[in-house]
C-alpha cells in the first residue's frame, strides 16, 4: 500500500462509490429547506450516477457517527470516496448549486484531497453497513 495515499482497507469495495454526505441539524432553517433539494437531487443523480450514494446526517441524532468534525455551517456537504475527500465544506442551498458541484466531482479529474481522520471514519463506517445507513436517511427527507 502507497504510504502516501489513504483507502478504504477494511471495505475495498467501497472506494470505488462516491459518497454526497449532507451534514445538518434538524434546528437549522435552512437545512430543513434543502431536505426536498437533497432529495430531489439524489434521485436525479443517482439515475446518473448509480455507484454514488446520498446520505443525510444529522449532526446531533447521529454524532457517534460525525465524531470529531468540526462543523460550523450549515448545510455542510461532505463528497469522497475510499481514496479522498473531493469536498468538504459548507454549500449554498440551492438545487443549481449542488447540481454543478456533483457533476464536476463526477468528472473522472475532480480533485481529491487526502482523507482527515474524521471524514475518512464517517466514510468508513457508512461503507460498513451501507444499507442501514441509505435506509435511516431515505426515511428523514
Amino acid at each position: 500500500m502507497n504510504a502516501e495515499k489513504t483507502t478504504l482497507i477494511s471495505h475495498p469495495a467501497a472506494a470505488a462509490r462516491l459518497w454526497v454526505v449532507c451534514l445538518c441539524a434538524q434546528w437549522c432553517p435552512a437545512c430543513n429547506d434543502y431536505q426536498a433539494v437533497f432529495a430531489g437531487l439524489a434521485a436525479t443523480m443517482g439515475q446518473r450516477h448509480p455507484a454514488t450514494r446520498f446520505v443525510w446526517i444529522d449532526v446531533e441524532d447521529q454524532a457517534d457517527l460525525v465524531g470529531d468534525l468540526d462543523i460550523e455551517t450549515f448545510p455542510t456537504l461532505l463528497v469522497g470516496d475510499g481514496d479522498g475527500v473531493r469536498f468538504l465544506g459548507a454549500v449554498t442551498p440551492q438545487a443549481d448549486v449542488l447540481s454543478r458541484l456533483l457533476e464536476a466531482m463526477h468528472q473522472p479529474d475532480a480533485p481529491r484531497g487526502p482523507h482527515r481522520p474524521d471524514s475518512l471514519r464517517i466514510i468508513e463506517q457508512l461503507a460498513a453497513c451501507p444499507d442501514v445507513w441509505l435506509r435511516e436517511s431515505l426515511a428523514k427527507i
